[in-house]
């Protein structure tokens, strides 16, 4: 396994970060979909206690995921593994309670102590902002940045982060917030994490970096030969090229021709054409990946080997 210092928290993590999402199985918040369907609990764990054995020590969760659920199967396992030794991230925003927006103070305190104690630690490595919604006119961002770095200097996190679906949005606030690590939204299909003028931004102040989505869900490695259905409570059910049958189409195109150029230099050459083009001039920067049972653990420690700078510019030519 491959591991990068994670920018100005000097912190050495995998390359290959365990996202955790599907653990908390298929779940609504504020009636839209926000889970994965189909996950059983023996694989979640299995998954974890093999990616720990294989030297993925970044693992990512959040509050949301499953109403804490995903937290407590990360949290059941430290009477196994060595808390100390996993650099553990989790999330608070995406719960607005009884209150009209997601980052009313006293809600997010009573989200993040019940996040420690569904993970079972008094302190977890990064704790990000899970979003950039601060209001119509950003009037709770104040109240937002002073209670996570509250958190911070009573010692419940080491570092903070922030985290969006739109890199422009986490571009727009990265200097009242100030994180440590951002997590933006990147793979070679979504690319505003580049065109924002995001990526420069963090290159140029050593931000560490954890890239969400970066096989789309799994749609970009081309395993659907048709347009799947979701049940209610998994969040594919959201994503529109779910439902275009002609990405689907495209996607299994340029799988045959990732396989074609990089079977001869790995074992996974969709995954390593998709996850090494991302990567290959981002220092700072690692991806999030799903391991939902052994066999994805297994095959993420085999991912973040180098790729050069022709060979990216080819896998982006094949998305865009």
């Amino acid at each position: 396994m491959k591991y990068i210092t994670l920018g100005k928290t000097n912190e050495k993590v995998s390359i290959i970060g365990l996202g955790s999402w599907a653990y908390g199985k298929e779940n609504t918040s504020n009636g839209s979909s926000v889970g994965w369907a189909g996950q059983s609990d023996s694989d979640s764990i299995s998954a974890l206690k093999k990616s720990f054995s294989l030297g993925i020590n970044h693992w990512d969760t959040a509050d949301v995921y499953g109403d804490g659920y995903s937290e407590k199967i990360i949290g059941s396992l430290w009477k196994d593994l060595p808390r100390n030794e996993i650099f553990l991230a989790t999330k608070i925003g995406w719960d607005m309670g009884p209150y009209k927006n997601w980052y009313n103070p006293k809600h997010m305190r009573t989200n993040f102590e019940k996040s420690l104690i569904n993970l079972k630690t008094d302190c977890v490595d990064l704790l990000y902002l899970h979003h950039c919604n601060f209001g119509k006119l950003d009037e709770y961002l104040d109240d937002a940045v002073e209670t996570i770095n509250r958190f911070k200097e009573e010692g419940k996190t080491k570092f903070i982060g922030l985290s969006d679906w739109s890199s422009s949005r986490i571009l727009k606030f990265i200097e009242t917030v100030k994180p440590d690590v951002i997590q933006p939204l990147y793979n070679v299909y979504d690319q505003d994490y580049v065109n924002s003028g995001l990526s420069s931004y963090a290159k140029n102040n050593n931000i560490g970096v954890c890239y969400f989505s970066p096989i789309k869900h799994g749609l970009l490695t081309g395993k659907y030969k048709s347009t799947p259905t979701f049940p209610k409570g998994d969040f594919r059910e959201n994503v529109k090229e779910f439902k275009n049958p002609e990405f689907i189409k495209k996607m299994q195109t340029n799988k045959i021709k990732l396989e074609n150029k990089f079977s001869a230099v790995s074992k996974e050459p969709v995954l390593h054409g998709l996850i090494s083009s991302i990567l290959f001039d981002n220092p700072t920067a690692c991806a999030l990946l799903g391991q939902r049972n052994q066999k994805q653990a297994i095959c993420a420690a085999k991912l973040g080997q180098p790729m050069s700078k022709k060979e990216s510019e080819w896998v982006f030519s094949l998305y865009n």
